[in-house]
């Protein structure tokens, strides 16, 4: 088939590199404009473009594919199908109608559960036992079109929102071949979506999501550490610095004390008291020091029992 791939992050990368492996024509590559980075601000492309120039693939960066430019580019190259992988741009119904198999979604999570720009990281937060990834024929609404095929991948106990992230990665660039396979010798089944989604809305991440609120129990907190885990990482304050918090486990006891505070200091452990149960948190990170185990910071760092985090 004669595709047209638009996606931008990591997460795109497996499934354009496997498109390219099935053998089928990849006629371009849609991906959002280079951005700055670094102190000295050098533009540096996506993770999709690198692929793209790796395998001589034209690539287009359109600040809005709504442009009538290059709407005009995209009815020229004629694609037969456009795959969208986290591309982060709406699509417009007159691109969407455009392709002889329209514009099929690559979207990480069990549709019609987690509609949104986050459904990986909100996955980990909200304590789900499974994820997984649907392939959806796009419509012109968020992550409502109709569902064509779908794989379940479980949450582990210890999962993080980067461990979830590569795992529906691999297996949407997989499953992502086989619908193209469905489309082309006519046996794609098309599912229709109910009305409302089965969980909240997927929120894009910030920040500020990651300030913990020790007055909530240590169960949802070391949910969140985890599905904030690698970015943008859940954190509170220690000293005054900002300390972040990689790793920990929930504990049924609580002290009778006040959210936050330290309540025990194991070798390997601090022990702090939450809203219901206490956290011992086993790998942080203190403003301007490196990642590093409970332990080997303790031996750097003097921290004692009744100090308050955050």
């Amino acid at each position: 088939m004669r595709v047209v791939f638009m996606g931008t992050p990591d997460f795109a990368v497996g499934t354009l590199e496997e498109i390219i492996k099935a053998g089928h024509e990849v006629a371009g590559v849609v991906t959002q404009p280079d951005k700055p980075k670094g102190r000295g601000k050098t533009l540096m492309p996506t993770p999709v473009k690198e692929v793209a120039l790796k395998h001589e693939i034209p690539v287009y960066q359109p600040k809005k594919v709504r442009e009538a430019e290059f709407v005009e580019t995209l009815r020229k190259i004629a694609p037969d199908v456009i795959v969208v992988a986290a591309f982060g741009q709406i699509i417009t119904k007159e691109i969407l109608e455009m392709p002889k198999y329209g514009c099929i979604n690559v979207h990480a999570s069990l549709l019609p559960a987690y509609r949104g720009a986050a459904p990986i990281q909100w996955s980990v937060i909200n304590g789900d036992k499974e994820s997984g990834v649907t392939i959806m024929q796009m419509d012109e609404g968020l992550d409502t079109g109709d569902m064509i095929d779908k794989v379940v991948v479980p949450i582990a106990a210890d999962e993080t929102g980067g461990s979830l992230f590569d795992k529906l990665s691999q297996a949407g660039a997989k499953l992502c071949t086989e619908v193209l396979e469905q489309l082309e010798n006519g046996t794609a089944v098309r599912e229709k979506q109910p009305k409302e989604s089965t969980t909240p809305y997927a929120a894009m991440i910030d920040k500020k999501m990651g300030n913990i609120d020790w007055r909530k129990p240590a169960k949802e907190i070391e949910q969140l550490i985890r599905g904030l885990n690698p970015w943008p990482s859940a954190y509170t304050k220690l000293q005054g610095k900002t300390l972040k918090i990689w790793k920990s486990e929930v504990r049924e006891e609580s002290f009778g004390t006040q959210p936050g505070q330290v309540v025990g200091i194991e070798e390997d452990a601090l022990l702090i008291q939450t809203g219901k149960g206490s956290l011992a948190v086993k790998e942080l990170q203190l403003e301007g020091r490196k990642r590093m185990d409970t332990s080997s910071f303790l031996r750097g760092f003097s921290v004692s029992e009744h100090e308050v985090l955050g």
